[in-house]
């Protein structure tokens, strides 16, 4: 038998052809390096520290998996990510709704910005990188004019919805919050979406041959008009969490969130140009990079030096992901 045939290289091949297989292989290295580096890293307090600022991030590159899978990008996640909580807590603390119908408008409004995005960019043929840069810059500027630039005021609002979304419980010493099962939630739910459904057939065909797709029956406009809104949807829910748990609301949250997001689905093995799209490979990736920030700040290396590090691993990673498609084209694909 021929060497290359046997069962046990037959699965390895298959295995180091997924797109998933890098960024796991990535984040057993970094675990192991930064654990020998500072015993920092493995402690209750630091592990409970990255479980809580992960999700957050980690819901708005979900969003972003399935839009990307179709072939599409929203540069407007970061702003409605920091726009979504200043209405929210302006509307509650003007006394103009209870906290519960604020949250519920927030989100609407969210979901109105998705549908404006994937409108523009289906019906009237506008690249997505263009349109959502207009909305990035709009809903921004709004929120900094809605509050002068400034965090809103600390508040105290009791309320069974704060626990709920982003709730803190003790297992142990470690301290949990409820923004961690959220975000896994999502990501099965996603998850089974994209890889076992008729949708999730439909998303990743109008990334991978939109003409063909509508040849055989796929509304490709229609779908990734609901991708938008999804992608709106959870960036908005995402920082409402955010401001939850931290206990203010800055207009200027998010800034810059959406160009790391991208990096968290691209290294997870999400393709750029479409087609196709893993949600096991973005919370991998979203744990990397994450993980990749602690670390460095733990072992002494200054923060500033963290997009250095995120620029070598994705030019790392797409070599790497290259590489390995070509080497076994029928695989990654």
């Amino acid at each position: 038998m021929n060497l290359a045939n046997r069962p046990g290289s037959l699965l390895v091949r298959r295995l180091t052809s997924t797109p998933e297989f890098l960024p796991f292989t990535l984040v057993v290295v970094l675990v192991v390096v930064f654990a020998s580096l500072t015993p920092n890293f493995l402690s209750r307090g630091n592990i409970s520290n990255l479980l809580a600022f992960t999700p957050e991030l980690g819901m708005i590159a979900l969003g972003m998996t399935v839009l990307m899978t179709s072939g599409e990008f929203d540069l407007s996640v970061g702003s409605v990510f920091g726009f979504t909580p200043v209405l929210m807590w302006t509307l509650f603390n003007e006394g103009a709704t209870s906290l519960e119908v604020a949250l519920l408008i927030s989100l609407a409004v969210a979901v109105l910005i998705g549908f404006v995005n994937g409108t523009f960019v289906t019906r009237l043929k506008i690249p997505s990188f263009l349109v959502t840069l207009g909305m990035m810059m709009t809903i921004r500027g709004t929120a900094l004019y809605t509050t002068s630039g400034f965090p809103q005021r600390t508040w105290r609002a009791e309320s069974w919805l704060m626990d709920l979304v982003a709730g803190s419980f003790y297992i142990g010493e470690f301290r949990l919050y409820a923004s961690i099962f959220w975000f896994l939630g999502f990501a099965l739910v996603l998850g089974y979406i994209l890889t076992q459904s008729k949708i999730g057939n439909w998303i990743q065909a109008a990334g991978g041959n939109p003409v063909s797709a509508r040849a055989r029956g796929v509304k490709v406009g229609l779908t990734k008009t609901w991708l938008f809104i999804l992608t709106a949807f959870m960036a908005a829910y995402a920082g409402i969490t955010s401001s939850i748990r931290v206990a203010a609301a800055n207009p200027n949250s998010g800034t810059g969130y959406e160009l790391e997001v991208i990096a968290m689905v691209v290294i997870g093995g999400t393709a750029l140009g479409g087609g196709r799209g893993t949600i096991i490979g973005t919370v991998l990736g979203v744990f990397m990079l994450r993980m990749m920030r602690n670390g460095i700040v733990l072992v002494g290396v200054p923060g500033l030096a963290y997009n250095i590090f995120i620029g070598v691993t994705i030019l790392t990673m797409m070599a790497l992901q290259s590489y390995l498609a070509r080497r076994h084209p029928s695989g990654a694909g």
